[in-house]
């Protein structure tokens, strides 16, 4: 029987380097171009440029690209309940990194928001995955907050009822717990 002979399989940096020298041969008008049109097609892509770009945006924007950021990192199938399913880590860096964006914008106040929000998604994702890898993922996003929490100078009161409500939103009752405790023994003090 005569032996079968392998394909020469094209290798991918062969496309790669044959891509980048197809891409030195455009303007730089059009190479902005096929940018904007792959971001505007996909959100992955976008979150990847806006990640290496820093795009500044104005509050109200930043706090919709990060509800948008937390949809996408929460979001699962829930045929893969109590599995270990994959998440989209790159979305909740982009939650961690839109929160300490409007932080340094003095926006405290709207990140507080968006981390209630995050905080309902996130633990229920948790809840319903086998081992809950992405908690560590969650307090990431999280953490920039409750640090901001520590050093601002908002009322006692308010900074309570934020952490009575993450407790609340906790649907597994542990992610950033001893922090929130924490943050709570200062102010009621």
């Amino acid at each position: 029987m005569a032996k079968r002979r392998e394909k020469n399989v094209a290798k991918t940096t062969d496309a790669a380097q044959r891509l980048r020298k197809a891409l030195t041969k455009r303007t730089k008008g059009q190479l902005i171009d096929v940018l904007v049109e792959l971001a505007d097609e996909d959100r992955v892509i976008l979150r990847r440029l806006a990640a290496r770009i820093e795009l500044k945006a104005a509050p109200q924007e930043l706090a919709a690209t990060t509800r948008q950021a937390i949809a996408d990192a929460t979001d699962f199938d829930k045929r893969d309940a109590n599995r270990n399913f994959a998440y989209d880590y790159e979305a909740y860096e982009e939650v961690r990194r839109n929160l300490m964006r409007l932080i340094d914008l003095d926006e405290l106040r709207l990140a507080m928001e968006l981390s209630l929000e995050l905080m309902k998604q996130g633990s229920y994702q948790v809840e319903m995955s086998d081992e809950g890898l992405m908690t560590e993922d969650i307090e990431g996003c999280l953490m920039p907050v409750i640090k901001a929490l520590m050093q601002y100078d908002l009322p006692p009161g308010e900074v309570l009822a934020w952490c009575e409500a993450m407790t609340t939103r906790d649907g597994v009752g542990f992610i950033c717990e001893g922090q929130l405790q924490a943050l709570q023994s200062r102010f009621k003090t």
